[in-house]
């Protein structure tokens, strides 16, 4: 019998998660023996905006810690959506464009966020910001349900907190290189410490990437998912200059210049057969996004007194192709009238908020929180089609060639005021309840013909939360939610779209076992939406178009866990499951009992992960992750929905035992799965046919990483 060829990546995991050598054996079982086995790390949370244990947040919360996301090779918000059950992520049309579904409830194009996104507790109020590289991250908590009362009118269906690593008086710092398969090339390095030891510090990070694609357009030759750059610099300054006094000023800038609009002519409702992009112009993204914010926290008395203060000012355009094909393709041009056609937009959003909140103190039997909030937000938005007879992006300046033009100027004004009030009914009982009350006033201009219109949208969001510790181990929660979406203009001409509301019953379980080895969590949820919002082209006026579906139900599951069962080894991952019906549809009756759109009902993960010496001062890691996908349906009339995917990913890693370095060789897709990220049939694309944009496939990247 001729014998099988082992894959030279499986020996290398083989060799890792193989029995250890017979001493690191003789130390496992001794630390078994004794009692003195690893236990999970403590993770400290801010989801009800003050520092608590995780397991003790009444919240569905997946959080990672900062020894996680190094772990699992955390770079990006893609990342770390993969690895969270009952959510994705997908980006398509444009480098910043994303598209995120929590607990079923999804994002749309040209709309608010249905999840709130906060960095070091500076709220990113602009759904581009969602898409973000992560670098020198301390940690982040995803929160699921609905978190109106405390995070607002964005936090329908979820908040998502990002806290970057603080200066201290400790002077570190980091260099990383990365390269990777279609000529990715990735460098990052930042330095903290203190100017003045106890009272200022500082902390500067920066990131640069480029990237020659994978996705080829075979008609152009080139790849459509290039990044001729994307940099970042993060810079922080901390000061405490008196007791119960701290200053923390925040800058950062984002520059790219990427892919868009690499969307392929589909097979007619068929997500699963893929086909390349052919399109005569290859897309391109450019865009700058700055940040700054100024948080204050003075000790009172009574309570701590915050100020958030926090400025952006974001730019992203695009060019690209409109009917995703070319001459040789479709002869007849775009729609049979001839000719080829391209398209582009210009978005200018610039953003000013401020928060005052009052907190007080964790001890005591009566904990409080009351604030209020302010956004200002002036979006300009350019959208252009035109006659494409060079495949070059100037000709969307070209007004002799023009199609359509539409020019919008909105301002938005955003207000809110909120509290919440904690009281232990007795030891291991507290009652909380919380309240927001959030007013959105809009308006817009149309540039082209000075019309204007204006609209305001208001609602209170109240929570009501009963916590029981049953003990030290054990925690069980019973929440009602609610959350809220505002609702706005769509392009001139176009009706406006109407706010979204959900509710939300859950009841969680959160448990410590096998003395803190095992962490299992657990809830179950069921939420009622009304008017969900959701997006699609109009074909007779080729208007992008925010419309409702009157009524949703939204019913589920969440699980997460990590079990340590020796030292060295470890399990983790976790269920999601969320069953979206639609329940009536006045738009579209025949829709009534059909999955929500975008919603992938079952998500699985699981991941495992190794530590081992492997000689004196080194330690190897591996780490194998799997990620479980259901089917998505993508419209309202399920006609179109992508088969279940099965995805898998590997890291090993080498690394001073003193975590001076580390080298890993990591994996993603490693089957190599293809499968479109985004999907639009021709009755919600606008087009005589379907479009898909494709996801990247297998990638591989080899990183060196130096502690300083």
């Amino acid at each position: 019998m001729q014998a099988k060829r082992i894959h030279p990546l499986a020996l290398a995991v083989m060799s890792v998660f193989a029995a250890p050598g017979h001493a690191w054996a003789q130390q496992t079982d001794g630390a078994a023996q004794d009692g003195s086995a690893d236990k999970i790390e403590t993770i400290v949370v801010t989801a009800q905006r003050r520092l608590e244990r995780l397991q003790d947040v009444p919240v569905a919360v997946k959080a990672f810690s900062q020894k996680q996301v190094e772990a699992m090779g955390i770079q990006s918000t893609q990342d770390f959506i993969n690895l969270t059950p009952n959510m994705s992520f997908d980006n398509s049309f444009t480098y910043g464009n994303s598209f995120v579904v929590l607990r079923g409830v999804t994002q749309i194009n040209n709309a608010d966020s249905p999840v709130a996104v906060v960095v070091d507790g500076v709220p990113q109020n602009n759904q581009k910001q969602l898409k973000m590289n992560l670098f020198d991250i301390e940690r982040i908590e995803v929160l699921k349900g609905p978190q109106g009362a405390l995070y607002g009118r964005n936090a329908i269906g979820g908040a998502i907190n990002i806290e970057t690593k603080a200066p201290s008086n400790k002077r570190d710092g980091f260099a990383a290189f990365e390269a990777g398969n279609g000529g990715l090339k990735e460098a990052s390095a930042g330095l903290g410490g203190a100017l003045v030891d106890d009272t200022a510090f500082y902390r500067i990070v920066g990131q640069t990437k480029k990237f020659d694609g994978l996705i080829r357009n075979t008609y152009t030759g080139r790849n459509v998912d290039a990044v001729d750059h994307d940099n970042s610099l993060r810079a922080r300054l901390l000061f405490k200059p008196a007791a119960g006094l701290a200053i923390d000023l925040r800058a950062s800038y984002v520059d790219f210049e990427a892919g868009a609009t690499w969307d392929s002519i589909a097979v007619k409702n068929r997500p699963d057969l893929i086909r390349p992009p052919r399109s005569n112009i290859n897309g391109e993204t450019t865009g700058t996004t700055r940040d700054f914010s100024a948080k204050v926290s003075y000790e009172l008395p009574f309570a701590t007194l915050t100020s958030i203060s926090g400025y952006t000012r974001l730019n992203e355009d695009y060019r690209g192709d409109v009917e995703f094909s070319n001459p040789v393709d479709t002869p007849g041009g775009f729609l049979g009238f001839g000719f080829q056609a391209g398209q582009g937009q210009n978005l200018a959003v610039r953003m000013v908020s401020q928060e005052l909140r009052l907190t007080s103190a964790d001890e005591g039997p009566l904990r409080w929180i009351g604030g209020i909030y302010y956004l200002g937000t002036k979006r300009d938005l350019l959208t252009r089609a035109f006659i494409d007879t060079d495949s070059s992006h100037g000709q969307f300046d070209d007004m002799a060639k023009n199609l359509v033009n539409l020019n919008e100027a909105n301002d938005n004004t955003a207000k809110a005021a909120f509290g919440q009030l904690d009281y232990d009914l007795a030891p291991g009982t507290t009652l909380s309840g919380a309240l927001r009350y959030d007013r959105d006033e809009r308006r817009q201009q149309n540039l082209v013909d000075h019309s204007r219109r204006q609209a305001s949208y208001a609602k209170w969001q109240p929570k009501l939360t009963l916590t029981r510790k049953f003990n030290p181990e054990v925690l069980g929660y019973a929440t009602f939610s609610t959350g809220f979406r505002s609702g706005g203009f769509n392009s001139p001409g176009n009706a406006n779209f109407r706010p979204e509301t959900l509710t939300n019953g859950e009841l969680g379980m959160k448990t410590s076992l096998l003395d803190n080895r095992l962490v299992l969590n657990a809830a179950v949820f069921r939420s009622r939406s009304k008017d969900f919002q959701f997006f699609y082209v109009n074909t007779a006026t080729a208007s992008q178009i925010i419309s409702n579906i009157d009524r949703v139900n939204l019913t589920g599951f969440d699980v997460d866990f990590r079990y340590l069962p020796m030292r060295g080894l470890e399990f983790d991952g976790g269920v999601g499951y969320t069953k979206g019906e639609i329940r009536a549809n006045r738009a579209e009756p025949s829709t009534i009992g059909h999955h929500t759109p975008k919603n992938s009902p079952l998500k699985i993960n699981l991941g495992v992960q190794h530590t081992r010496p492997v000689a004196p001062g080194l330690e190897g890691m591996a780490r194998f992750d799997y990620e479980y996908r259901d089917k998505k349906y993508w419209h309202p009339d399920n006609a179109a929905v992508s088969p279940s995917l099965n995805l898998f990913g590997l890291r090993l890693t080498l690394r001073d035992a003193r975590d001076a370095w580390s080298l890993t060789l990591a994996g993603q897709n490693l089957g190599d799965k293809r499968y479109y990220a985004d999907f639009n049939s021709g009755q919600y694309s606008g087009l005589p046919y379907d479009i898909g944009s494709l996801a990247a496939g297998r990638t591989y990247t080899l990183t060196f990483k130096a502690r300083f």
